[in-house]
This record gives structure tokens, C-alpha cells and sequence, in this order.
């Protein structure tokens, strides 16, 4: 286990801090009308500071889906962290975005004959041997990539909280099950982590909809904007809908928060990848509850000196 003094003590701070933060008056956005204000306002019924969620942890300040960006996220007292698990050819569960190797490794360096790189043409072993670091600056050469398993250790040392995707399950037959099982067995199926520090979302319904099945006590997202009509039927599975931020509207999210969820609250969401203040503040008057970002620190005080 690496020692992160810094880290540990904003995990300490961090844990004190729930999902939902209390409703913050934020103040109209500089771009926008009276009557833009006063149409957020009655469309959603609210005007809070949603969750800053740091995408793939703090990957505008750390190479991506590495616990160093977790850990970045921790010492800029980011409790919520976002992540995407895959699985090797060997069964071993994994994070990495791409479903190939080749953008944030060295793989081409290491294995050149084994394109296109594709994550599950390679053991875990082998993945090991990979630097998943210098690419994005010389200081973090060697940074592994991270099992889940090790990925757990790490935000669970943190005091931290994760939104999980399951990326690309459709090329994982069981990782719902693998996946779960292995929350299990690191203690993050136990109710204080499934009521405040745990939810899985996939692009992939039927991934949603199976985590659900399987353990219906975990919270779950659907990463996609569903026509309004269509809400009920993710509802029965999910307690998130969570749109790329250009899909947003105040009418949207407010017909999103209309339905009730898998666990008998209204839906929830979480918009992604925003990276600039304005924007944020913009959403926040739309009504998320939640903004996925690669700068969550610059998100988080945008809301807070709005």
C-alpha cells in the first residue's frame, strides 16, 4: 500500500461530507436573462450547488483512471472520484476508458507486435509491465495501471466516494456479477457505502438494468439522455439519468426529477464533462444534482462564488 499522508487527511475531512449537499442560493449567471433565471426556477423548483465529481479523479492535473489522480482529487478535497472498469483477456478487473491500451500507456513501446492493443487481448500481468504516466508529464512515469482492487484500496483509504461506469459490457459477459462481487468482498456492499459512497452507471441499459437485478440496493445511472416519454421505463432500474452537459435543459432535468427512481426517489443528474465555471453555474440553475469534470476544484468554486 502507498503512503499518502496528504491524501489520507483529506480523506479524513472528505468522509464528514454526504451526496447531497444542502440547497445553496447561487446567483444568476452574468450571461444570463431575468427571464432566463426565472425560467430555471420554474422549471426545477431549486437552485442548489450540485456534486463536483472528478472525472476519471482529477485528470486534469493526473494521468487518467490512475490512483494518482485519485489521490489528486483527494488532496484538492474532492470526495466524489468517477471511474470506467474493464476487464484483461485472465479475468482480472481493471481501469482504463479506452477499450485499447495505446492512448494512456506505452503499450506500443512494450508490446509492438500486438495491435491494436485492445485491453482484453492482454493479461493483467502483462498490463503490468505498462507505464500509464510519462505521457501525460515526466513526474508520473511509472504509474501503473490500477486493478479495481487496488483502485478500492486507495478511494476507500481516501475517505473517498466513487461513481463507477462499467465501460463497454457488452465485450465483459458477467462483469456485473465480477464486479459486485468484488465490491463485496472490499466491504462497499455494506449500507453505509451503498446509501452514500456508491453508484454504477453504464452507457449500456441492459448493464444498468442487470446491476440493479442483482443487487438492487446499489444505486444506479444510466449515462444517456432518454426522450421524456421513455423516463418510466429507466426509472424501474436506475436513480440517475446522466446526459452529456449540451443535452441539458431547466425542462429536461426538471422532467427527469418528475419520475421516481429504482429506490422510490426522484431521478437524479449528473451531466458530464464540464470544465469551466460559467457552464457549471449554468447547470447548477438548471437543477443537476451532480457535475462530472476533469477540474473539479475549478467547478467547486465557481458554485461556491456564484
Amino acid at each position: 500500500m502507498r503512503v499518502r499522508p496528504a491524501a489520507a487527511l483529506a480523506g479524513a475531512l472528505l468522509g464528514m461530507s454526504t451526496l447531497f449537499l444542502p440547497a445553496t442560493a447561487l446567483a444568476r449567471p452574468a450571461t444570463a436573462s431575468a427571464s432566463d433565471t426565472l425560467t430555471a426556477r420554474a422549471a426545477t423548483g431549486r437552485a442548489h450547488a450540485p456534486v463536483a465529481v472528478a472525472h476519471r479523479g482529477a485528470s486534469a492535473y493526473a494521468p487518467e483512471n490512475t490512483l494518482a489522480a485519485v489521490d489528486e482529487a483527494a488532496e484538492r478535497g474532492i470526495r466524489w472520484v468517477e471511474n470506467d472498469v474493464q476487464r484483461t483477456k485472465d479475468g482480472e478487473l481493471i481501469i482504463m476508458h479506452d477499450t485499447t491500451l495505446s492512448r494512456t500507456t506505452d503499450v506500443e513501446q512494450v508490446f509492438p507486435g500486438r495491435a491494436p492493443w485492445k485491453v482484453s487481448d492482454f493479461t493483467a500481468e502483462e498490463i503490468e509491465q505498462l507505464d500509464a504516466g510519462s505521457w501525460f508529464g515526466p513526474e508520473f512515469a511509472g504509474e501503473p495501471v490500477p486493478t479495481l482492487e487496488d483502485y478500492m484500496e486507495t478511494v476507500e483509504d481516501n475517505g473517498q466516494s466513487l461513481l463507477m461506469e462499467l465501460k463497454a459490457p457488452e465485450l465483459y459477459p458477467g462483469v456485473e456479477r465480477q464486479t459486485l462481487r468484488l465490491l463485496r468482498r472490499e466491504g462497499w456492499l455494506d449500507r453505509p457505502h451503498v446509501k452514500r459512497r456508491l453508484i454504477i452507471q453504464s452507457f449500456s441499459a441492459g448493464s444498468v438494468r442487470a446491476v440493479h437485478e442483482l443487487r438492487p440496493e446499489v444505486r444506479t445511472g444510466f449515462l444517456g439522455a432518454p426522450a421524456v416519454a421513455d423516463l418510466p421505463t429507466y426509472a424501474a432500474f436506475a436513480d440517475q439519468i446522466n446526459p452529456n452537459h449540451k443535452a441539458v435543459t431547466p425542462e429536461y432535468v426538471a422532467a427527469v426529477h418528475a419520475v421516481r427512481g429504482a429506490h422510490g426517489r426522484p431521478l437524479q443528474v449528473f451531466t458530464w464533462t464540464v470544465d469551466d465555471g460559467p457552464t457549471a453555474v449554468k447547470l447548477a440553475w438548471a437543477g443537476v444534482d451532480g457535475i462530472i469534470t476533469n477540474k473539479p476544484d475549478v467547478i467547486r468554486d465557481a458554485l461556491d462564488d456564484a
